[in-house]
């Protein structure tokens, strides 16, 4: 269906972990608490209904808007200017999507689709508080929070319906379990999440429910290490105090993903001699990774990553590839369902009103034949007919030698009344 160029379109914009590095992402970071700013912003520039979303895959901001070019150049521009960096540099590193590839992303994000730990719970619960963060603002409305709605459902039936959240689980579970074969009981130990990427949050999380005695974050953004201390009830500590960091864990965590080591083979042996030689369990959930792997060389380093963990989990990836081909084939039912109930809504005044046309043609009918029934019904569907045919030989008068307006009317009254079915080939035989 061609939309009509002043209906509101969702326009999603932002960068993410395919588009763009993990430093700029860090720079246009938009922190829970720093978000009204951000929506007030885009209204005071006309923008009646958006959403930002920040979590450690992506930045974005999804909007409702009649004008998408104009609406998304003030939102790329409003992200530049809290970043601190020129617009030009977010040209190549973002992205701009619009009407149902807008909706389908939405609904991906939502089911953890487009993470970069496919099934990663974290992600909805981000977006849930960015939808609440929105309506307190006064910048969410009807269409976004439509879409919204619609997206939580299909996030739903996707964890419920598929396996596609077994994987993360599994991944932690296998870390637990490797923890305990360096460590032994987890209540001694002290853990350090380097980033705040969700596969090493997951992790942390299990460990925590799994008994580690103490959790503490740091990340290159402080108010990123803040906030995700503050949503799992531990301590944070500068990103510069890192060596020190590293000598008083047990367990390390690493999820920055910036294409840079964040643990180098010096830090490790540094931080092994300070401990006496007391082992390390060091976890490397980023892609790309964070830990120098001649660290894995050293005496009491013990060094796992993504795939040595799913090795440990003994998960098959053709189960895997399965439950994310039906998640998938789920999220583009759901989008059609969206489009198509919002298809029904933009016509039901139309029908309302044709209904109250209808019903005033009735009783018309009824007054000028003067009660007689048989009367009543011919003059109203000479009344009823009248105007469409006389619309239908005007199409097709107008339409040129292929008369292609007036073919097309047709159609469209042969669908808009069920003429194509078993009746009409009886009328076309008696004529």
């Amino acid at each position: 269906m061609v939309q009509e160029p002043d209906s509101p379109r969702l326009v999603v914009v932002g960068a993410s972990y395919r588009t763009s590095p993990a430093a700029l992402r860090d720079r246009l970071f938009v922190d829970v608490p720093d978000q009204p700013a951000l929506l007030g912003r885009l209204r005071a520039a006309g923008i009646g209904e958006a959403l930002a979303l920040a979590t450690c895959d992506r930045v974005e901001i999804a909007l409702v808007a009649t004008d998408p070019d104009r609406a998304a150049s003030i939102a790329l521009a409003a992200l530049a200017e809290r970043a601190g960096v020129a617009r030009a540099a977010l040209d190549g590193a973002t992205y701009r999507l619009d009407g149902r590839a807008a909706v389908r992303h939405l609904f991906a994000v939502a089911s953890s689709l487009d993470s970069m730990i496919t099934g990663e719970p974290q992600v909805l619960g981000q977006v849930k508080e960015s939808h609440r963060v929105a309506r307190a603002s006064g910048a969410c409305g009807p269409v976004l929070d439509a879409v919204l709605d619609a997206a939580y459902r299909v996030a739903k039936r996707v964890r419920t319906e598929t396996a596609i959240g077994e994987r993360p689980v599994s991944l932690a579970a296998a870390a637990e379990r490797l923890a305990r074969n360096v460590h032994g009981d987890l209540a001694g130990c002290a853990g350090l999440l380097i980033g705040d990427g969700d596969m090493g949050e997951l992790i942390a999380a299990h460990l925590r429910q799994a008994g580690l005695g103490a959790l503490t974050v740091t990340a290159r953004i402080e108010a990123r290490a803040e906030m995700l201390a503050r949503h799992m009830g531990c301590n944070h500590a500068p990103f510069e105090a890192l060596d020190r960091l590293l000598a008083g864990a047990d367990i390390v965590i690493s999820a920055l993903a910036t294409g840079r080591h964040a643990v180098t083979r010096g830090q490790a042996e540094a931080a092994l001699a300070a401990r006496r030689r007391k082992p390390i369990f060091l976890i490397d959930a980023a892609v790309p990774g964070d830990i120098e792997r001649a660290v894995n060389d050293l005496d009491g380093a013990f060094v796992y990553d993504l795939a040595d963990l799913e090795a440990v989990a003994i998960e098959g990836r053709a189960g895997r590839d399965a439950a994310a081909a039906e998640a998938a084939r789920m999220v583009e039912e759901a989008v059609d369902g969206y489009f198509r109930e919002r298809s029904g809504r933009r016509a039901g005044p139309a029908v309302t009103r044709l209904r109250a046309r209808f019903e005033a043609a009735r009783e018309q009918a009824l007054r000028d034949a003067g009660g007689d029934a048989e009367a009543a019904t011919r003059l109203l569907v000479n009344r009823l007919l009248h105007e469409p045919s006389a619309a239908l030989r005007a199409l097709a008068e107008a339409g040129g030698a292929d008369g292609a307006d007036g073919a097309e009317a047709e159609r469209l009254l042969i669908r808009l009344f069920g003429l194509d079915g078993p009746e009409a080939d009886d009328e076309e035989r008696e004529t």
